[in-house]
């Protein structure tokens, strides 16, 4: 046990399983108080089981550290208060948000139904809100906390998570938001692009979307995609533990000045992504014409600069 988060208190969704148990036990181990929440589903989001939070519990107690389970539904606002109210209830402090609960059904945008679109949206992008608005207002009062997203580099584009990317990706704004909005109460917010070797990256639909892009004539296979290749046929170079570290630091009072920042971290890799900033500029005071614009913009897009250029016309 160590005492990086002695005397803290976190909150772990999704952590029965995967990801979320390497950093529940992580955090245990250096000696937060743990509130273990899953509802216990399938990677498509359907079903309900108390075993894998209990479990994950019991390991965290075995190992001289201290949790309680929680079976809520992250989609759920009133889920989300009570978690909270738990952790306060039961350790009489909240200091750590960790979002990870998430579920997958992936399909290709024009076989992709409704209820998939909508079902995977709310777990990932409302189940990082229904908790995180509930802990915010904790942080803000007592004016320190840490959350940490996750995120996907799914979000940079992909093939046949149409629902999943836009989630991914909609997490990534959210952080950005929620470290400006926090970040003068003593708060930080960043996120994690997890490479894990999970039940969801291990689902078969994904390997299908592999094996799909590498059909298609002249694509490139993205490569948060390669990285889910190889997880197939290497699931020991990316085990959930090796995500976990970073995660833990970014709780701790060393992270306190990173804010709103988001990584790319498993199988021994950790990148920093950079900032969106724009690329190439044209500016005209009076507007732009199409006949222009078919000149301009071809030129602009192919001119091969890495810094921004300013084109006037």
């Amino acid at each position: 046990m160590g005492d990086r988060l002695k005397g803290k208190v976190a909150i772990v969704t999704g952590a029965g399983r995967g990801l979320g148990r390497a950093e529940a036990r992580a955090l245990a181990a250096e000696g937060a108080k743990v509130v273990v929440n899953d509802l216990g589903g399938n990677v498509d989001g359907t079903g309900q089981d108390k075993s894998p939070a209990d479990q994950v519990v019991a390991e965290i107690k075995a190992a001289g550290g201290d949790a309680v389970a929680n079976y809520g539904n992250v989609t759920s606002f009133a889920d989300g208060e009570r978690m909270v109210q738990q952790a306060l209830d039961t350790f009489g402090r909240l200091d750590i948000l960790v979002n990870n609960a998430g579920i997958i059904r992936n399909r290709m945008i024009f076989n992709m139904s409704e209820e998939e679109w909508d079902t995977v949206i709310a777990v990932h992008l409302k189940g990082h809100f229904t908790v995180t608005r509930f802990a915010a207002q904790v942080f803000r009062q007592q004016r320190s906390g840490r959350i940490v997203n996750t995120s996907s580099e799914a979000g940079l584009g992909g093939l046949g998570a149409a629902n999943y990317a836009a989630a991914k990706e909609g997490i990534t704004g959210l952080t950005r938001t929620l470290a400006l909005e926090l970040g003068r109460y003593g708060v930080t917010v960043n996120a994690i692009r997890p490479r894990a070797a999970t039940r969801m990256a291990g689902v078969v639909d994904i390997r299908d979307a592999v094996t799909r892009s590498q059909s298609v004539k002249g694509m490139a296979l993205p490569d948060f995609m390669q990285e889910v290749a190889r997880m197939a046929t290497e699931p020991d170079a990316f085990k959930p533990e090796l995500v976990a570290p970073l995660v833990v630091y970014l709780c701790t009072d060393a992270a306190a000045n990173i804010n709103g920042r988001d990584f790319i971290v498993g199988g021994g890799e950790i990148s920093l992504v950079s900032l969106p900033e724009k690329e190439r500029t044209i500016y005209s005071e009076s507007g732009w014409t199409l006949d222009q614009l078919d000149t301009l913009i071809p030129r602009t897009l192919s001119a091969g600069l890495k810094n921004p250029a300013l084109i006037e016309n």
